[in-house]
């Protein structure tokens, strides 16, 4: 069975620039689209729409936001087969359990909450940090969503927390027909740069060294098993997060691990997801991987 892929649909101009996304990823993966927007509109269930229906003003709102979406998408990409459906669930709940039985999960970045400064929505934020399959969070400017610049950035961490997220960048890169782009971050801790000038570059030729046969190490797994992606790969001195930050406004699509740990609750997100679900130039796509 195909797993769709998953928008989650509020109403909000961010959730139609996930809904354009999403359709689009579901044509290059020839996979089907699901649009879900959760609603809890049985709570209101003495409230009535204004003109003549027996129907509460809240679940008619609920249908014709998904139904809308759902409409939106299929003019699109007229070739994806695209659902909709409205969940008795709030946002995040509705859908962490569709992410169950997803390719992924698509958001926008900022919902129709009250709260409209906020760098990244509520749900975004809660739905990467806890959902079990890929979560891409869509911002950035219109070029970097409609992959103008034939780009795919991958940030490659610590083994084994991104052999998943790896794997989704190369899929990506080579549905796409676009370069890779695969960025390892090194730093030289400061004890080691203070003493001397000349012991201070030998000290971050080494740590650059080793940042680039780690980065090797990652990626020749994938490397093999895609001989057609055009991998092109970058270490960079400084801190991660800023370093991918960096590479993002001409960039289609960032990439980022999170480790997901057994048993642990509430938010699971390293500081690098953080920091560039809040602040990228470009799409976002957070790969769980279990510890």
């Amino acid at each position: 069975m195909e797993l769709p892929v998953v928008v989650g649909v509020d109403g909000s101009e961010s959730s139609l620039q996930a809904v354009d996304w999403a359709v689009d990823e579901a044509a290059r993966h020839g996979l089907p689209l699901r649009v879900v927007h959760g609603s809890l509109w049985e709570r209101y269930e003495g409230v009535r729409p204004s003109f003549a229906s027996d129907r509460p003003a809240e679940q008619v709102l609920a249908e014709h936001i998904a139904a809308s979406c759902a409409e939106r998408a299929q003019l699109r990409k007229p070739e994806v087969k695209v659902s909709s459906e409205v969940l008795p669930d709030d946002a995040v709940t509705a859908l962490l359990r569709t992410g169950h039985e997803a390719f992924a999960l698509v958001t926008g970045s900022r919902g129709r909450g009250p709260v409209s400064g906020l760098l990244l929505g509520s749900v975004s934020l809660a739905v990467a940090a806890r959902a079990v399959c890929p979560v891409i969070v869509v911002r950035g400017a219109e070029q970097n969503r409609q992959g103008a610049f034939d780009r795919v950035v991958l940030g490659v961490g610590e083994a084994p927390g991104g052999t998943a997220a790896i794997r989704f960048a190369f899929r990506e890169a080579k549905v796409r027909g676009c370069a890779l782009q695969a960025v390892r971050a090194w730093r030289c801790p400061a004890h080691e740069t203070a003493d001397h000038p000349l012991l201070a570059d030998t000290a971050a030729h080494s740590h650059e060294e080793r940042a680039s046969g780690l980065l090797t190490d990652a990626l020749r797994g994938a490397v093999q098993d895609n001989p057609q992606v055009d991998v092109r790969r970058q270490v960079t001195e400084g801190p991660a997060h800023k370093v991918l930050l960096e590479a993002s406004p001409e960039a289609d699509l960032l990439v980022v691990g999170a480790l997901r740990r057994h048993g642990h609750f509430g938010l699971q997100l390293g500081r690098v997801s953080h920091a560039v679900l809040h602040h990228s130039s470009c799409p976002v796509a957070v790969i769980p991987q279990r510890a």
